[in-house]
Order: C-alpha cells, then structure tokens, then sequence
C-alpha cells in the first residue's frame, strides 16, 4: 500500500505534505500544552513521524523527524520561541527524541525495502509457475493437432498415388479438424491476452440470440460430437445491443467444455430468455458435475480440475467470465440434481422487439 503512495506523489509533493501535516498537528497542540504538557506533545509528534514513515519515501521521512524535533524545540520546550534548552533533562529529551525519529525512519524505510523484495520474489515464483502451467498445457494441446497436421500433410504428399479417394478425403478430414482445433488454442491466448490487457471494450450491436447460438451449435457439432444439444429459445425475444463476437465466444466456450467433460450419451440443453432488459443464457448438461470444492476455481486462469483428462489449457472458462463481465453482465455456475452442471448467464443490454429491414 505504502509502494502506491510513493509511486504516485512526487517528492516535492511529498515534502510539503509532511511540513503542512506537522505544522496542523503542532498548532493543535499548542493549544492543548497547558492541559497535557510538551513532553506529552513530543509523544504526538513522534506518532507523526511514524504515520508519515508508513506512507512516504526516506527523505521527507527524515526531513520530517528533523522539522519535528525543531517544532517541538521552538514552540514546546521551555524557552519558548528559542532554539535553547534551558535543563540537561529537556536536552537530554530532546537528543532522545531525534535520535528515535531518525531511527524510526530508518527502520521503516528497511522494512519497506524487505517486503517489497519479498513482494517481488512472490510475483517472480507466481509468474514462472504460470508460464510453467501454460507451457506443460500448450506442449499437448499445441503438438497434438500440429502432429496430426504434419502426418496427414505428409501421408498426402508422399504417398498420394497409393491412396484411395475416401483415404485422401479422411486425411483432408484430421487435417481440417486439427487446424480448427490449434485455431482455438490460439484464439483463446489471443482473448486472455486482450483481457489481461485491461484495454477490452464490447463492440455493441444489434444480435439476433437465435441466430448466435445456431452458429454456434453448427460450429460445435461440425467436431462430430456425440452429445444431444437440444435448444430452447423463447419465441418472443427480442434483439439484443451486445457485442456478438464475445456472446459467440463465450457460448462456444460452455458448449465445447460441456462436450469435453461430459460422457457420450449426455444430454445438452441451452435455454435463451429475456428479463427486462437483462438477457438469460442457460446452459445445462447432465453429464458428472463439478466437484464442489472446486466449483469456485472453475474460472480462475489455467486452473484445470483435479481430476481431469490430459489436455486442456483452463483458459476457456475464465475466458468465459471475463468476456462476460466485460458485457457488463455476470456468470454463476451450480452443480444440479442428480447430476450435472448449470451455467447461468445474465447479460444487460439494450433491447427491440423490431428487427432491421434489409435493404
């Protein structure tokens, strides 16, 4: 907290913050020496000192303990309005005074220096582990496609004359899906990046729901899924003004996880409905669920469940909720009975109940 302080108050700035806050609390103590006494007022500026030392650099920090020990000097300890210290007891006092200023500045500033390399050593383990966790993703999810392409690639290339047509034709077919498959890999590094980036805002535009989640279950089931994706749009919705590229992503993103993580013979349902101007996307499956200590994690970046298959960079679901968040709108998943997850989406936008003529 200190750090940002520093980081965003200029030295000067700094300084005169310090000369402004100890001029303020000596004039109210000036009126209250006759009740407490000086040696008592010390005791206050001293506490300045410190709160100041928390928040500012060095230098205004040990300019301050020095400004401290001459106010308290000049207006406190008798004689007043003198740089003179009449008893050994008050110089000795006020020896003492400085001495512990100084060293309070000091020490502060140390402690300051040792957290932030501590701070520093914690962002440099945190960030190796990170590349670490996407480079053991990558190097399946990344390779597998590309050795599918380079063996299909090759298996046309050098044996095309001993290959019959449906053999060419099912080379063509892993070669079309292991691109689409490296093409997502990419797209979702190209979407976290640009999350990470802070600088992501919603292109809004007019968005036909039925038309969004039809694309996108044509995109899902051209992987020759074998699950059921069964649709259920109320007729009456209306258009929506969102972004239609980030809606399409985000729902790829639950359809291809909830075809990933579920068995072969599971049932797929996404439900489309309209509240105000709030739009509801509900995904279902009734596949195993989430186990429940982990169902808070499911949208952390790169976190991949405990127990789950090979593969998978565990950017797709935080992909998810932040395209979402960025919409302005907010995702909630909760395991359902007997089995199963359910992914909720509620999404603000303008709405019309009049679609665009074409011209």
């Amino acid at each position: 907290m200190a750090g940002l302080f520093i980081n965003k108050i200029s030295k000067t700035r700094q300084y005169l913050i310090s000369m402004l806050a100890v001029g303020a609390v000596a004039a109210v103590c000036y009126f209250l020496t006759p009740l407490v006494g000086y040696k008592v007022v010390g005791f206050i500026l001293l506490l300045t000192v410190s709160l100041i030392a928390v928040i500012f650099d060095i230098l205004p920090v040990l300019f301050t303990a020095l400004l401290t020990s001459l106010t308290w000097d000049f207006f406190f300890i008798p004689p007043h309005f003198t740089l003179r210290v009449s008893t050994a007891d008050d110089g000795i006092l006020l020896a003492m005074y400085f001495v512990i200023a100084m060293v309070n500045a000091v020490l502060t500033f140390k402690i300051r220096q040792v957290e932030k390399a501590s701070r520093q050593k914690e962002e440099k383990a945190n960030t190796i582990k990170l590349y670490n966790t996407l480079l053991n993703s990558l190097s399946h999810e990344l390779r597998t496609p590309i050795a599918t392409i380079v063996g299909a690639a090759d298996n046309l290339q050098i044996n095309s004359s001993k290959l019959t047509a449906q053999n060419r034709h099912d080379l063509v077919t892993e070669i079309s899906k292991a691109s689409f498959r490296l093409n997502q890999q990419v797209e979702n590094l190209l979407n976290m990046s640009r999350l990470e980036s802070g600088f992501i805002k919603p292109k809004n535009d007019w968005c036909d729901i039925n038309e969004v989640v039809y694309k996108v279950i044509k995109a899902i089931e051209e992987n020759k899924i074998s699950q059921k994706i069964t649709v259920n749009i109320n007729p009456d919705i209306p258009l929506f003004s969102l972004d239609k590229g980030m809606l399409e992503q985000v729902i790829y993103n639950l359809l291809n996880n909830a075809v990933l993580y579920t068995p072969p013979d599971s049932k797929i349902d996404i439900m489309a409905m309209a509240y105000s101007n709030v739009l509801q996307i509900i995904i279902e499956d009734n596949g195993n669920g989430f186990p429940q200590g982990e169902v808070e994690n499911v949208f952390d970046k790169f976190y991949r469940l405990k127990d789950a298959r090979a593969g998978g960079t565990g950017l797709g679901l935080s992909i998810v909720k932040g395209f979402t968040e960025a919409m302005g709108g907010s995702v909630l998943l909760k395991n359902v009975l007997p089995t199963g997850a359910r992914f909720t989406l509620n999404i603000p936008g303008e709405t019309s109940y009049f679609k665009p003529q074409e011209k």
